[in-house]
């Protein structure tokens, strides 16, 4: 009996047809990839040249132009600025300078904070300590900030690291990486914020939303003091790396704060230490910003290679063009969009000829919530909302992203979907000697994927080494074209290239989770019968 159910087990197996890999297109890929790389000129260009691409800035706009520009210019086509909605306030700044000029003089690290306003030229101030941590804290310095320059915090100590700051994963890393987790801890993955009548918002979201908050009100009493500037240390991160992002509110109905900027710890902890030993402390401040009070349109940049046999039919890849303003935004995430469009390049410049569309689209606003993708996928597929589907629900196959920084590609997560498993270990095995291997059905967070898995489309986010993305560049100063790995994004970019290939060739639309229900509506508020 056991001899017969291991043949039928077999004959069972034998019977599911193979996922098809062509070798020789991999190969033409790979060569082309390697030996004609142009995702560092890519790289350049939205770094470099159009970098930062803050949401709403002139930068963003620059940047999609070129993006547009480029891929005309390589023959694909539907290349086009698709509005989805509104960024805000439109902010841009274009010079900041900061000086210790008493007891001292020296020059400081950091820069200003998105959606705050400028200086009107240098102002000269006293530095004040004034640690308000809540609305209690405001009666103790009401009337005594007029003409200073605040200091909002205490000092940040500094832990002795004993790590590297960069890291690639080790096969016992990702072997544990690929291990799925424990059934009676996992939750379904959802939007990152609750709606009314769903799931209550973890601690974390309260935290933020009334971090938030206290912000708006803080920054009120501060205007209303008078402050010349606020200066806040950045929010980690050490040797003159600034992690920070906004001061103020993109949304029009928000009143701006006074002018706020980030330094570098070691030297917003100087100033503190001198304002603790009662040495005064004057500081000079000149920043320059743009600030448009008027609602400013958003766009994502779409472009296509059209396909033949069932051009109706759809494979996407992603990433998001937005950046912060600290850096140029190069492994967040020109990497992303250099791999994407190098991908792009690649089938157009073999000819290699798909039965699907294959449509690449670079995304707005992915830094203020997902919003460009979000809204396309609203548009485009379906309402998270209410779950109505549109035609074009089920006609895309999948959508592939890429938002990890700039390391190479170690893997996939499936979404829980394991209905891909074998495809994937298919389409990666050609690339196993460049590292490619792991395949983990667990979920990932944060980028732009998660709005196509929330209507039931195959969304998919790459495994990629971690490099320095959390220790140096996210969100920082330091998120510079230096930071970026060739060779990492070379072979990103025959990855994707290849998947995009197969995909878009694959005789069956990929495989799919169950469309999931929408969001349950909130019930209806019951009358006070003492009321009534």
């Amino acid at each position: 009996m056991k001899t017969k159910f291991s043949v039928c087990l077999l004959l069972l197996c034998l019977a599911l047809p193979a996922e098809n890999v062509e070798l020789n297109v991999v190969h033409r890929i790979k060569n082309e990839a390697f030996q004609s790389s142009k995702v560092m000129d890519h790289v350049f260009y939205l770094t470099d040249v159009h970098g930062p691409r803050l949401a709403g800035s002139p930068g963003y706009k620059a940047a999609a132009d070129w993006v547009v520009a480029t891929a005309k210019e390589w023959g694909l086509e539907n290349v086009k600025l698709e509005k989805w909605g509104e960024v805000g306030r439109g902010w841009s700044h274009s010079r900041f300078a900061a000086h210790i000029v008493a007891p001292v003089e020296i020059p400081l690290i950091g820069f200003p904070l998105a959606w705050t306003p400028g200086t009107n030229g240098p102002v000269i101030g006293d530095a004040v300590l004034a640690p308000i941590r809540n609305e209690a804290d405001f009666a103790k310095y009401k009337g005594t900030l007029k003409g200073k320059i605040v200091l909002l915090e205490g000092a940040r100590d500094l832990q002795v690291r004993t790590t590297a700051d960069s890291q690639r994963y080790t096969e016992a890393e990702l072997a544990e990486r690929a291990k799925a987790p424990d059934p009676a801890l996992r939750s379904p993955f959802g939007m990152p914020f609750p709606r009314p009548g769903g799931p209550q918002p973890s601690p974390q979201f309260r935290e933020m939303m009334e971090a938030r908050q206290f912000r708006t009100k803080l920054g009120q009493l501060l205007k209303e003091e008078g402050v010349l500037a606020v200066i806040s240390p950045g929010q980690r991160g050490d040797m003159g790396t600034v992690f920070a992002a906004s001061g103020g509110s993109r949304d029009l109905k928000d009143p701006l704060p006074p002018p706020s900027i980030a330094l570098a710890v070691e030297h917003y902890n100087r100033i503190v230490r001198l304002l603790e030993k009662k040495m005064p402390v004057k500081l000079e401040v000149d920043v320059r910003v743009r600030i448009e009070e008027k609602p400013v349109d958003g766009f994502n940049v779409i472009a296509e290679l059209r396909g033949d046999r069932k051009k109706d039919e759809l494979v996407m890849i992603g990433a998001h063009l937005d950046s912060w303003h600290g850096g140029t935004g190069a492994t967040d995430d020109a990497a992303g969009c250099a791999v994407m469009m190098e991908a792009m390049r690649i089938l157009k410049k073999l000819g290699l000829k798909t039965d699907r569309t294959v449509r690449m689209a670079l995304w707005d606003a992915e830094e203020q919530g997902l919003l460009g993708s979000r809204a396309y996928v609203k548009e485009h597929f379906a309402d998270r909302e209410t779950m109505a589907l549109k035609r074009d629900h089920a006609k895309l196959s999948g959508y592939f992203n890429f938002d990890n920084g700039s390391g190479k590609i170690r893997g996939v997560y499936l979404q829980g979907n394991d209905m891909m498993r074998p495809v994937f270990e298919a389409w990666l095995a050609p690339f196993k000697d460049l590292g490619a291997t792991t395949i983990t059905i667990a979920n990932t967070s944060g980028t732009d994927h998660l709005g196509f898995d929330a209507v039931g489309l195959p969304g998919f986010q790459f495994i990629q080494d971690p490099l320095d993305y959390s220790t140096r560049t996210h969100h920082s100063n330091m998120d510079v074209y230096e930071r970026i790995q060739p060779g990492d994004l070379m072979q990103a970019s025959a990855i994707i290239a290849s998947i995009v290939y197969h995909a878009a060739t694959r005789p069956e639309l990929l495989p799919r989770k169950p469309v999931p229900m929408p969001p349950p509506k909130p019930e209806p508020k019951k009358e006070d019968p003492k009321k009534t």
